[in-house]
Order: structure tokens, then sequence, then C-alpha cells
């Protein structure tokens, strides 16, 4: 099946599930980003979402808008591409979000895809796009054999679909066919960009600060669903935000590194502290043994991260004292936020796998075994007699 996909040239559907961006951010080689789902854009809603947000995908049944809106030419600062191949949209607005994110790691192959469609214009992108594999095969991880062939027979039909003259609706032609599409919104360099790929070029939604920029896209999203009646509001937003993961660890590197120049300055003015059959009085518990002190493959903590971070300020401003007592209880407050940072890891590495799973039960395809099955007792008459007990039309036509 996994040669049956990378020999297939189609692109397959993605459901507007954060569980598809996240596994396929991973299988891109990008780190560092999450996708999350905006279930509402209500202020109190957004205001859980982890920071910061770098840009918005949303799923709409597809409308132009006026060309005029559009700039001239892509700005030299802007990232974009153009959809040039069929339901590649969920790709173009990932990576039309993604390859303007700055200081990001987008791994070496998105990276060198980057480079070498720097001066390329939003086009030549976008059909660079459809012939990278690598982007391609990522793109159908979740694709099926079934699949495979819908698409295709999507496709012809859409050819001789092509060939029939649209119906007219109010002096227009209009096709009857709904189309589900994917766009961006991200800010770039203090202009907010409605980035769609079936647009010739991105679309400027005007100047915005990084921290109020979700405050102006609000209208804009919310006009675009007032446009449509009561029947048709499927829609879906999500999030590329900052992973969590970058925070909490980067967190839990200080709280260990403050706990190691704590533990030093204990060595030297208490050398009996670590003694657990020392009694806990008022002056300072002895914490329990299994807070960390350095790195941990299990937290994604590594030595290198220990070691760059700096120093919490309130912390080395309260070790300039000689009283261990107070040392010991700063230690205790260090050892209880560890442990709720550790907790906060542990969950989002479950997340993580979760979204993995779901992934992974995706693209499980029981059809080939189906087909087999069904073949196999085709050949034993067992499926002939089985369809004739239930008087199905055609069953004499089975061998």
């Amino acid at each position: 099946m996994t040669e049956d996909k990378n020999n297939w040239k189609g692109w397959s559907e993605i459901e507007s599930d954060p569980a598809f961006f996240n596994v396929m951010l991973k299988q891109l080689g990008v780190k560092g980003l999450r996708v999350r789902e905006v279930v509402s854009l209500d202020d109190e809603i957004v205001a859980f979402l982890p920071r910061p947000i770098y840009g918005l995908i949303f799923l709409f049944n597809w409308r132009e808008d006026d060309p005029v809106k559009q700039e001239l030419i892509c700005p030299p600062n802007v990232w974009f591409a153009n959809q040039t191949v069929g339901n590649a949209c969920a790709t173009v607005a990932l990576l039309n979000i993604v390859y303007n994110i700055p200081n990001i790691d987008l791994g070496l192959p998105l990276q060198s895809f980057r480079d070498f469609t720097a001066e390329f214009p939003p086009a030549l992108r976008g059909d660079a796009i459809g012939k990278f594999e690598f982007v391609r095969n990522v793109h159908n991880s979740f694709v099926r054999k079934i699949d495979m062939l819908n698409i295709d027979l999507q496709m012809q039909y859409d050819y001789g679909a092509a060939k029939k003259p649209l119906k007219k609706k109010g002096g227009k032609a209009v096709n009857d066919a709904t189309a589900f599409h994917f766009i961006a919104f991200i800010p770039v360099d203090g202009t907010l960009w409605k980035l769609d790929g079936l647009e010739k070029q991105p679309h400027s939604l005007g100047t915005v600060s990084s921290s109020d920029w979700l405050g102006q896209v609000k209208p804009d999203l919310e006009a675009r669903m007032t446009e449509y009646n009561d029947e048709q509001i499927d829609f879906a937003i999500l999030s590329v935000v900052q992973d969590p993961l970058v925070r909490l660890v980067r967190d839990l590197a200080c709280n260990v590194k403050c706990i190691q120049i704590l533990d030093s300055h204990l060595d030297d003015r208490r050398p009996d502290w670590r003694n657990n059959d020392a009694p806990a009085n008022a002056e300072g518990a002895i914490v329990a043994t299994h807070t960390l002190t350095g790195p941990n493959i299990h937290y994604e903590l590594d030595e290198l991260a220990v070691n760059h971070v700096l120093l919490r300020h309130d912390i080395q401003c309260r070790l300039a004292t000689d009283n261990a007592s107070e040392l010991l209880d700063i230690r205790q407050s260090l050892a209880s936020e560890q442990g709720l940072l550790r907790a906060s890891i542990l969950e989002e590495q479950e997340s993580d796998r979760k979204d993995d799973d779901k992934a992974a039960a995706c693209c499980q395809d029981h059809g080939p075994l189906i087909r087999k099955w069904l073949l196999f007792l085709a050949r034993k008459g067992v499926l002939k007699m089985l369809l004739a007990s239930e008087k199905v039309e055609g069953a004499d036509e089975l061998e």
C-alpha cells in the first residue's frame, strides 16, 4: 500500500482535524509548532490557546473575493504559493503559514525547498509544490486505496463536467459543485495577510501589531461566515501555535538549573541537608528525592538546554542569603513548581501520542482484505448463495 501511495500522482482530501495537521508537521520535519482547533472566536475561548499564535487556517465553502483587493505582485517579504493541483489546499495553506514564521526549524527538506523557491512567483511556487514528491507523500499519508480510486473517478467526472456549459445565475456562470477550501491568515512584518492559494496574489487586511492581530482578523472571518445561509454552516478554524512543549521544556530547564545552583549553595552552608533522616521542621522541609537535578530524556530535557538557559532573576536575587533554612524553602518551592511542569509535559506528550494514534487508525486500509475475502467467497459459490438468499438483483451473474 505504501508503494501505491508513493506512485500515485494525485492529492487526497484532508479533514479539518488538528491531529492530521500535527502529524503532517512532524513528518515534514517542522519543529516547535502545533495546530489547535479554534472552537469559537470569543475572546474567552481564544485566550486558552497557546501563545504565540502564528496563523489561522480557515476551512469554508469557497467563494472568490474581489480580485481588486489583491496585491499587484507578491511582496518580497511574504512567501505565498498558489494552489495548482486539486485537493492540495490544506498543505498549501499550511506552507503559506509555516514559511512566513521567522526563526523556526523547518527541517532540511522544507528549508531547501524554501531556498529553491525564494525568487519564484506564487504560480511557480505552487507548481513546484505539486511536483515535490516529499510533500505530496506526506500530504497523502492518510489516504486509503478506496480514497485514491474515488479521487481518480472524481477527476474524470470533473473533466467531463468542465466540457459542459455552466448554469446561469444572476448573469454569472456558476457550478453546482460544493468546493470546501483551506485558506490562511497570518501577520507578517506588521501587515495582516489573507493567503488564499486559489487567488493570484496575497490580500492585505491592513496594518496590525503582533499582539492584537486576532482581533483584526475576527471581523473578517465572521463576515465570511455570515454570507452563508443556515444550511451552509460547515466551517472550521485551526490555529498554528508554538508547541507548548517548547515553553514547558525551557521552563523545566530553568527550574533544574536553579535547583542545581541552589543545591551547591546548600552544600556549602549545610552539608548534611541531603540526609533524609534529618527531621523536617518549620525552618524548611526536606524535599523529595524524585526532584530532577539534571537532564532527563523522558521529559525531552537535555544537558544543552540546562546549560544555556538563563537563571531566573528572582531566584538569583534570593541566592545571596546565607540562611540555609531559607534556601531549603526556596528549593521546596522549586520542587513543587517542577512537579507541575513535569505533569504538563507528560500531558502534552500524551496529546501528541493520541494524534499519532488517530492518524495511524485513519491509515488502516481494510479494503484490499475485504476485496480478497469477497473474491474467495465468490469462487466458492458462497457469495452467490448469500446474495440469492437476499434476492439481490444480479446475483445470477456471479460465478
